[in-house]
């Protein structure tokens, strides 16, 4: 039995001993009743434990999904937007720091920031872009929604500050959003 596995796993994965037969490997311990002479439809296998083995006897194509599934997280992971939809002291809203911090409403719904990387290694940056970099951009719509989320009706209202810098860009005409 061993020489149709040699055959089909190929003479290099054979010779090197990384791979073995599922015949050499015991599952005494096993409720199935399979013990070492277990083969099953794939071939080759790397032993773990012992319950591990007895899945893969049945379905060979779980090892491949298991050794993939611990990648997932990784590489899947979801940006977390930390908003508190129910405060344990107030039971209200709260807004996300960071977006108040990084972030200014204008009066009209716009959103505005800087540009990212404007403090970032100015050292290697020229003169004409480091001004480039910090100017001001207005977010899009999309982003615009996801922000008013993030904040609740207090950063929403208007403001009326003594020689406001934003004063003529808080009213907008002819302006859709």
């Amino acid at each position: 039995a061993a020489a149709p596995l040699a055959a089909r796993a190929g003479r290099s994965e054979a010779a090197s001993g990384a791979l073995r037969p599922r015949r050499s490997v015991t599952l005494a311990g096993c409720r199935t009743g399979h013990g070492g002479g277990a083969r099953g439809r794939g071939g080759w296998v790397a032993a773990r434990g012992k319950c591990f083995i007895t899945v893969l006897c049945f379905f060979p194509a779980l090892g491949v999904f298991f050794s993939v599934t611990s990648l997932l997280p990784s590489i899947l992971q979801q940006p977390a937007r930390t908003l508190t939809y129910c405060s344990l002291r107030n039971g209200k809203r709260k807004s996300v720091k960071s977006v108040v911090k990084r972030f200014l409403r204008l009066h009209n719904g716009l959103w505005v920031r800087r540009k990212s990387g404007y403090k970032k290694k100015l050292w290697k940056k020229s003169a004409s872009q480091r001004k480039r970099l910090r100017e001001l951009v207005l977010c899009t719509r999309t982003q615009c929604k996801l922000l008013d989320k993030m904040t609740t009706s207090f950063w929403k209202r208007r403001n009326w500050y003594v020689d406001d810098p934003y004063q003529k860009y808080h009213d907008r005409t002819n302006l859709h959003m």
